[in-house]
């Protein structure tokens, strides 16, 4: 008998579709939890073919099928229940769910709702971590060492920090898991190794390697690279091998990509950006520095979801040791207040309640300069609203960069920079802060979107 064979006769075996409340795999057991446990036939059950033995206790069955074995079954007898609840569901609303899938279903857009569904479960901790951090980043700044060196200071800063330093291992189990692996904790484990410190004591083709280089983005495509080698692996390696050999060569192929591609290339694409960003923004032609302020400000949302932003850190530090102010830090908080507009406008347009709830409570810590909630919680799977604040970060950007706007320190973004910024400069940052909200508003009004089904 085939695999599907087995699960087929198993599911009528334990009381049909009805009688079973979940079913997982259990390394070498196919564990069910059933609605009552009277309707299963245990003697079938034990003469079906490939069946080592059955162990019954309340209203779990657990059938062993041995290692491999065992997740295969699982695995067709989910589908095999999912393709039951598709028929048990009536025509009208089979019909309905297909036509709202259908409907503008392009690959992009596919990519899109992908995106969304990595990162919508985490939009709660973005919300609630990231006000904290705004608020506790605000504070050690304005406050200084008298609040910065307190016990509760650091409690705070480990609440509000902890979602954001384990980002990119949750967005790896969410990827893993999104893309259908049947081991989705890999995700968690290659997200893990792409912000191990143990990183920077690695040395390959001269340079020393860099944790989270690449960014969440680099974590999505080695983890979806590497649930394609999971299941290709696990069709042609033998059953008795399968818990040993697939996650150890899904997990070699994911370092290799790692360490080998993706390291490389986000140091190449890191240095390109220190040298553009230095002999532009702070040039002496005012037309240059406008322009590359708009640049500047327009790629800053792209370049935080791929953590190239990291490369920018030590301008605004040779900047201020240099010069006593950073111009570049003004212009790339307004990807934020753009970002903060475009949302505005998302809130105003949609009919959505779940996405205008979403949007609403994403604004405190977006004025406050975390941008995380409202980046993968509205702006960035509705596609257009992105592009929309990228582009009112662009004006917004190039009016930061001709108002010769500066900060001087690091620490803050969003609104609360306004703190910082260098000597006689407080108007026009606030210029510059209404031009990118409005710029992120219009933009996106103009660009519109498709509101998503309720």
């Amino acid at each position: 008998m085939s695999n599907r064979e087995i699960a087929e006769r198993l599911i009528r075996l334990v009381g049909g579709k009805g009688n079973i409340k979940s079913v997982r795999d259990c390394m070498t057991r196919c564990r069910f939890e059933l609605f009552d446990i009277s309707k299963v036939d245990l003697n079938g059950i034990k003469g079906l073919e490939r069946t080592l033995g059955v162990v019954r206790s309340g209203t779990q069955i657990q059938i062993i099928y041995g290692l491999g074995k065992a997740s295969k079954i699982t695995e067709e007898v989910r589908n095999l229940i999912e393709y039951l609840d598709s028929v048990l569901e009536g025509e009208t609303v089979a019909l309905t769910k297909r036509r709202l899938r259908d409907r503008g279903n392009t690959i992009f857009k596919g990519f899109l709702r992908r995106i969304g569904n990595i990162f919508i479960p985490l939009i709660p901790l973005f919300i609630s971590c990231g006000f904290v951090l705004a608020v506790n980043n605000i504070c050690s700044i304005y406050i200084g060492e008298a609040y910065r060196d307190t016990t509760m200071s650091k409690i705070i800063s480990l609440i509000g920090n902890s979602v954001f330093s384990i980002l990119s291992i949750l967005v790896g189990v969410n990827t893993a898991k999104e893309f259908g692996s049947r081991m989705p904790m890999i995700g968690g484990v290659i997200g893990g190794i792409f912000i191990s410190q143990s990183l920077s004591d690695i040395t390959l083709f001269g340079s020393v390697l860099t944790p989270s280089r690449g960014g969440i983005i680099s974590v999505i495509l080695v983890v979806s690279i590497a649930v394609f080698v999971e299941g290709f692996v696990r069709r042609i390696v033998p059953d008795i091998l399968d818990l040993f050999l697939t996650p150890l060569i899904t997990l070699i192929v994911a370092v290799i990509l790692v360490l080998f591609v993706l390291q490389p290339i986000g140091g190449i694409i890191s240095d390109l950006i220190r040298a553009l960003v230095l002999n532009t923004i702070s040039s002496d032609n005012y037309l240059v520095s406008i322009l590359s302020g708009a640049v500047c400000g327009g790629l800053f949302l792209p370049l935080v979801m791929t953590g190239m932003h990291q490369a920018l850190i030590p301008i605004h530090a040779d900047l201020i040791a240099n010069v006593g102010y950073t111009v570049l830090l003004p212009v790339l908080a307004t990807s934020g207040m753009a970002q903060v507009g475009a949302s505005i406008a998302v809130i105003r347009i949609t009919r959505n309640s779940k996405l205008k709830h979403i949007a609403k409570n994403g604004l405190i810590p977006g004025i406050l300069g975390v941008g995380e909630p409202l980046i993968y919680g509205v702006t960035l799977h509705l596609g257009r609203p992105f592009i929309g604040a990228c582009l009112g970060a662009a004006v917004g950007g190039a009016v930061m960069s001709a108002l010769r706007v500066g900060a001087i320190t690091m620490g803050v973004s969003g609104f609360p920079l306004l703190f910082l910024v260098s000597r006689g400069k407080v108007l026009s940052f606030l210029i510059g802060c209404i031009v990118s909200y409005v710029s992120g508003y219009i933009f996106t009004e103009l660009l519109r979107f498709d509101d998503p089904v309720e």
